[in-house]
């Protein structure tokens, strides 16, 4: 009897932490830097099922050179939408060498799906606009850590 209890409680507070952590931002995901061209970005890094699936979700503000990299298993084509993000974001698609293979702005709370044009391994999500504030574009290059064990 006492070991159903125990494991009784232990779901419950299994159950009470995810309550919990809906509806909070992941602030606390490793980092990676990154360059486009002249412009360095910090980068979150979204590994994991987990943290892909909630992504830049309740962030209700994100610094200019920041931004979360999303990164999976392989190259395939990759869809994102914007369910309980209230950031306008721009998503770059890239290459396992860091090309930029297509840009696709996103408007906040919609569940509008925007997709890769060819499979790719990363998906770079940044504060809309500063992409084409900055004249990078599909075709543009990438550097850092992730990209340079692929080319």
């Amino acid at each position: 009897m006492k070991k159903i209890v125990f494991a009784l409680a232990g779901f419950i507070a299994l159950l009470a932490h995810n309550v919990q952590a809906q509806g909070q931002p992941q602030l606390d995901l490793p980092r990676v830097k990154l360059q486009a061209g002249i412009y360095q970005i910090d980068a979150q890094l979204a590994m994991t099922q987990e943290q892909r699936a909630t992504g830049l979700m309740f962030r209700k503000a994100m610094p200019q050179p920041e931004g979360m990299l999303f990164v999976f298993e392989q190259p395939a084509p990759q869809c994102f939408w914007m369910k309980n993000t209230v950031l306008p974001l721009t998503a770059a698609f890239v290459a396992d060498d860091g090309r930029i293979v297509n840009l696709a702005d996103m408007k906040p709370q919609t569940t509008d799906s925007h997709c890769s044009t060819e499979p790719v391994r990363y998906v770079l999500e940044m504060n809309q606009g500063w992409f084409v504030k900055r004249g990078i574009k599909a075709g543009s290059k990438l550097g850092g850590t992730p990209f340079e064990s692929r080319k």
